[in-house]
């Protein structure tokens, strides 16, 4: 496949992902998006929502915590993933870094702003751990793929 078909597709796949990411985080139904009480909810402490995450694990049961806690940082892998694979000029790790924070506090104000979900600075910090671990496995993934060792 050519350099052009190889773009084509990684830009296809980004905007599927764009979508379905958008949906799972202000739609979908079995995240509660679609509560009608709704109320502006937030946490501007950072590590306190992942520490009663984990605190609590027992009653909350391990699949909560997992979708909190590993989901927001699989969340944004992708992103970290795509974004220098698609713009050079965001081939470094602290490019990637920056404009995943970015995306993510987007995000999270979205949902502040429409009061789905909530605002969360541990959702912030999750996400961009998310983006660079993306960053790393294309990192990885173009040496492997130029040949060069890692």
């Amino acid at each position: 496949m050519n350099r052009k078909r190889w773009k084509l597709a990684g830009w296809i796949a980004f905007f599927i992902y764009l979508v379905a990411l958008m949906y799972f985080l202000l739609f979908a139904e079995m995240f509660g998006r679609t509560q009608t009480d709704r109320t502006y909810r937030y946490n501007l402490v950072l590590l306190k929502e992942i520490w009663r995450f984990w605190h609590y694990r027992e009653q909350l049961g391990m699949t909560a915590v997992l979708l909190n806690l590993v989901g927001n940082v699989v969340a944004l892998m992708p992103f970290g993933f795509f974004l220098p694979f698609l713009a050079v000029w965001t081939r470094k790790c602290y490019a990637v870094t920056c404009f995943t924070f970015l995306f993510s506090l987007f995000i999270e104000t979205t949902q502040l702003l429409c009061k789905v979900g909530s605002f969360d600075v541990d959702d912030l910090l999750l996400n961009t751990i998310g983006g660079i671990l993306g960053y790393f496995f294309f990192w990885v993934g173009r040496h492997i793929w130029k040949g060069e060792r890692v």
